[in-house]
């Protein structure tokens, strides 16, 4: 009975971080929003244990600072903070692809899971030329969690996912803000399937340098409306 109980309290606490990540990736708790384990345990309907525990589970995510008074708030990133995230991912992807790269420079990847992504990049690529954002976040985030995941091993694929959140948790605020948030949301997921399936390493490396030319003209776009 015991275990049982662990694993309920477990799945519970999963459900409630999953949630509360939900509600900033949506906008709907702002960097800077401050609450406590009370409130979030009577919204939910739940007790204090298992919420204090997703929240922890947050904090040491990034996603959220702890004071030891107050209780916690969303954590608020800078320009800076993107710029790095964009920098660490890119050294990351390139030292991947470049793995998977044979003496003849071809990348292997086909079969069942390339399909499960393409599906994912079209759905991910149509959102972003559509300007829509909260169904552009979840297949995005699923696209380059499953791509990561087919092309390397499961730490390097949570980390990297860890810094995509992050860096959509940052970039929220400033597309809901924008009048024309579309001129800033990259729609070439399909572009980089292709490369993959074609196994041609620097067509794969081209789209990934594209990708990341992108976030850093954004970021000094914002930079320059400061």
């Amino acid at each position: 009975m015991p275990a049982s109980g662990g694993v309920t309290r477990n799945t519970l606490r999963q459900q409630i971080a999953d949630a509360l990540r939900d509600e900033v990736l949506a906008g709907r708790l702002q960097p800077g929003q401050e609450f406590t384990v009370k409130q979030i345990a009577e919204q939910y309907g739940v007790s204090a244990t298992p919420v204090r525990e997703a929240l922890v589970d947050l904090t040491a995510q990034g996603l959220l600072d702890s004071d030891q008074h107050k209780g916690f708030r969303v954590h608020q990133f800078s320009v800076d903070d993107y710029r790095g995230m964009v920098e660490a991912r890119a050294l990351i992807v390139d030292g991947i692809f470049r793995r998977l790269c044979d003496r003849s420079g071809a990348i292997h990847a086909h079969g069942a899971p390339l399909v499960s992504v393409r599906r994912r990049a079209e759905e991910a690529a149509r959102a972003a030329r559509a300007g829509d954002l909260d169904i552009l976040i979840g297949y995005d985030l699923r696209f380059w969690r499953e791509l990561s995941g087919f092309v390397a091993n499961r730490y390097i694929a949570d980390f990297l996912h860890r810094l995509r959140v992050q860096a959509w948790v940052f970039a929220v605020p400033h597309l809901r803000a924008d009048r024309r948030p579309g001129d800033w949301l990259w729609s070439r997921h399909e572009d980089l399937v292709d490369a993959v399936t074609l196994a041609d390493p620097d067509a794969v490396i081209a789209v990934i340098d594209a990708y990341n030319a992108h976030a850093m003209r954004w970021a000094d776009h914002l930079e320059r409306l400061r």
